[in-house]
């Protein structure tokens, strides 16, 4: 298993500060919309929200590690790395008060998010096929968690994945908790990552909560695939709040895994403690980061909340190029009872 904090100095790693500096900000950027979000939510300003406190390191070095052209599947609690990959927050706010997920129009290669478990995984294999088969070297970064690795999804992707050469890196987020499942009973195995052997290739496990390992390890994972060689990454982290806002932890957690101290720390007092010792940041950037992001956050929350009503009739529009005869009759009614209601009445 891979680590970098604490195991040597700054300049004995590939990373110069300036990328450091940049992993610290995007942990950051995470942890302030993680923080915000939750409020957001428990006011009525969103249905429902999965936090993601405890695993900003793990995603910001998984997209830092990626090149501009990768293509990024995400799972539902991918959203630290969709920020860091170049999402702009106020499209991840709007997905989640219903609106289009891609709402600025960015050019972000990034595939919607994945709701259902491990749905992902197989269209991340498909689309690495289809870029092989068209000569092109951009490779596949699809997100999942621990949970996904016991739905057939995820095991009729990496078997076509390790067939076929497909150029994909499997990122497993291992947060020990499948939902209320903690990872002793998720699985026999003695790894996550061990499982890549049964389809031929090679897996390998990082400390999920040090950002600059995670690229390391995502990094070299992302050549591999590209030269034929899929990949399994198991990053291993830990999920500090619910599962979503609609979870209760405490009824679960009595029965707490027993993890090493460095998996459950939190990764963004740990990698700030480490950069300050290697004289990378100072009180005056720390502070900075923080208030940037709370600005970034504040703007984003303004053009979500000053964004147009969305049309119920988009709700059908991206599912066929030409709806089927049900999906009319759906829209039909749901019009209908539309015109028969207060929209007002609706919401209360």
């Amino acid at each position: 298993m891979r680590r970098l904090i604490g195991e040597r100095p700054l300049d004995e790693t590939p990373f110069s500060s300036e990328d450091a500096r940049a992993a610290y900000v995007d942990v950051v950027r995470a942890r302030r919309f993680d923080e915000r979000a939750l409020a957001l939510q428990r006011r009525g300003w969103m249905s429902g929200y999965p936090p993601f406190r405890g695993q900003e390191a793990s995603q910001v070095g998984a997209a830092h590690a990626m090149r501009d052209d990768d293509w990024l599947f995400p799972t539902y609690r991918s959203n630290a790395l969709q920020l860091a990959r170049g999402v702009p927050p106020s499209d991840v706010l709007l997905f989640r008060r219903g609106r289009p997920e891609f709402a600025s129009g960015h050019d972000v290669p990034v595939f919607p998010q994945a709701v259902p478990i491990a749905t992902q995984i197989p269209h991340a294999v498909g689309a690495g096929m289809a870029s092989d088969y068209a000569g092109s070297d951009e490779a596949m970064l699809v997100c999942f968690g621990d949970g996904a690795t016991s739905e057939g999804d995820f095991h009729e992707g990496l078997n076509f994945a390790g067939v076929f050469d497909a150029p994909v890196v499997f990122f497993c987020e291992n947060n020990g908790w499948a939902i209320s499942l903690p990872e002793r009973r998720q699985t026999a195995s003695e790894s996550i990552a061990a499982k890549a052997s049964a389809y031929g290739f090679e897996g390998v496990r990082v400390d999920g909560n040090d950002p600059l390992a995670v690229r390391e390890t995502v990094a070299e994972a992302l050549e591999r695939a590209r030269g034929g060689d899929p990949v399994l990454v198991e990053s291993l982290t830990y999920r500090q709040g619910a599962h979503t806002t609609a979870d209760d932890p405490s009824r679960y957690r009595d029965e707490e895994p027993e993890l090493p101290e460095w998996r459950t720390r939190d990764p963004l007092e740990r990698f700030e403690s480490f950069l300050r010792a290697e004289g990378v940041v100072d009180d005056a950037f720390v502070e900075r980061t923080r208030d940037e992001a709370d600005a970034e956050l504040a703007e984003a929350v303004e053009i979500a909340e000053a964004a147009d009503p969305p049309d119920p009739d988009e709700v059908f529009d991206a599912v066929f190029a030409d709806l089927t005869p049900e999906l009319r009759d759906q829209r039909t009614a749901l019009r209908d009872f539309l015109t028969r209601h207060d929209p007002q009445e609706l919401d209360r």
